[in-house]
């Protein structure tokens, strides 16, 4: 059989049209819940003072009540957004200035920021090489007497090790929140990530499994977080004496709160989660089947008793067993019609702002606060694994989703595989 020549050496692209946008359908489902909102004038049912309206309008309740139902928690809290989440999650932890929290470096920047919005101070721990979660053993090597959190995330679809985060969180008296912005549905032991931890944040990102343009959604099981988040998303120090609550710590609020319209298409999105996690697993199912004979290839990882949700599909390069590097590779995908990208995220400690200790004002703040002697350092090799998958070893693709078929996704593979047969031209053209 003759080899077909790369697209990047000017031969015929695999694929000559683009694939199509991601689409969660925006269907009539929808529309009839928007048109309802319109004719009745109430685009928001919030109002910042204590009553009736304080908790929003009915179709936030009936989301939040849909939410609580679907991933079977007691409560569940609707923001603007999930950064608003995550700020307002780690407020109901109980941070401040002088407390640590541990995260990931290998993550969306507002997973940190939201810990500097409490003037506490983000400690990165290292990632586990075949989920890019958190890894337990790292989280465990960097506590210290002023953390308070562990904020993990359930990166890509599958969730972290929860059994080790868990019994460390239990042993060390820490509060455990999940970030589960890319893994809504996806199951650990049986249980929903993002109600695994004392709270889940859950975005609604237009580009997410389901979407209300801009929003995000807290789930927890105790009271008195969920009360707390309430009041951080609506104003809450304006409310506290007509409420009688005598907890005036971290109740500075801000306006967090979800429109009457982002909740109202919220409602059917909902119920098409479970539609567009199976199409995701479907896909990703017959993309691993097909590229699984290349050995520089290594696919997602599923672990035990876990599901795998594919907000991406991440794999791990391996430059050594094809002879050519990660940006060649990718490079010559993309000239076929194939969209990848390249390492995911820059951990986040190498971003300006954690390098130069710089946050609040001129002065270096919170890292420098004077309730805060940990004097902490952000520098190249802190997360080494974080580092490797972002600079050599990661490749994403965001095709396993609707409305691509197996088709779609299978001309990943077919560029794959063009790419081999002419891997002796490709080194050539590299050097």
């Amino acid at each position: 059989m003759k080899t077909r020549a790369l697209a990047l050496l000017g031969g015929d692209p695999v694929r000559n049209k683009d694939y199509p946008p991601h689409s969660t359908i925006i269907d009539d489902a929808e529309k009839e819940e928007v048109i309802e909102v319109l004719e009745g004038g109430q685009l928001s049912g919030f109002s910042g003072r204590a009553g009736g309206r304080f908790l929003g309008g009915e179709k936030v309740r009936k989301f939040e009540e849909l939410f609580r139902q679907r991933f079977g928690t007691r409560f569940a809290v609707t923001f603007n957004s999930a950064t608003s989440a995550l700020h307002s999650a780690v407020s109901a932890a109980g941070v401040g200035p002088g407390d640590e929290v541990i995260t990931s470096p290998y993550t969306m920047s507002a997973t940190a920021s939201c810990i500097l919005f409490q003037n506490a101070v983000p400690v990165f721990a290292d990632i586990d090489p075949e989920t890019f979660c958190i890894d337990p053993k790292s989280v465990e090597e960097r506590i210290t007497p002023r953390t308070r959190v562990i904020l993990e995330v359930n990166l890509f679809g599958h969730p972290a090790e929860f059994d080790e985060l868990i019994m460390i969180a239990q042993r060390q008296n820490l509060v455990l929140i999940e970030d589960n912005a890319q893994s809504p549905g996806a199951l650990y032991k049986g249980k929903l990530a993002g109600t695994i931890g004392d709270m889940g944040i859950f975005s609604l990102n237009y580009h997410k499994s389901i979407q209300t343009g801009e929003g995000g959604v807290i789930v927890t099981n105790n009271e008195e977080m969920a009360n707390h988040l309430r009041l951080i998303r609506n104003h809450g120090e304006a409310v506290l004496d007509d409420l009688g609550n005598n907890d005036e710590v971290n109740m500075l609020g801000w306006n967090y709160r979800m429109t009457e319209l982002g909740a109202a298409v919220g409602i059917p999105q909902l119920r098409k989660l479970d539609f567009f996690n199976e199409r995701r697993q479907k896909l990703a199912e017959v993309l691993t089947g097909a590229l699984e004979e290349y050995d520089f290839l290594t696919v997602p990882t599923v672990r035990p008793n876990c599901t795998h949700v594919y907000y991406m599909y991440a794999m791990k390069f391996d430059e050594t067993r094809i002879g050519i590097d990660r940006k060649t590779f990718a490079m010559a995908l993309s000239a076929e019609g194939i969209p990848v990208d390249e390492g995911y995220q820059k951990p986040l400690y190498l971003m300006p702002m954690y390098r130069k200790r710089m946050a609040y004002g001129r002065n270096g703040c919170p890292f420098t606060c004077r309730y805060y002697p940990g004097g902490i350092k952000y520098k190249k090799g802190l997360c080494p694994v974080a580092e490797r998958m972002y600079e050599k070893e990661v490749i994403t693709t965001n095709i396993c989703r609707y409305p691509n078929t197996e088709e779609d996704v299978l001309d990943f593979a077919r560029a794959v595989g063009k790419i081999v047969q002419n891997i002796d031209k490709l080194r050539t053209y590299t050097e």
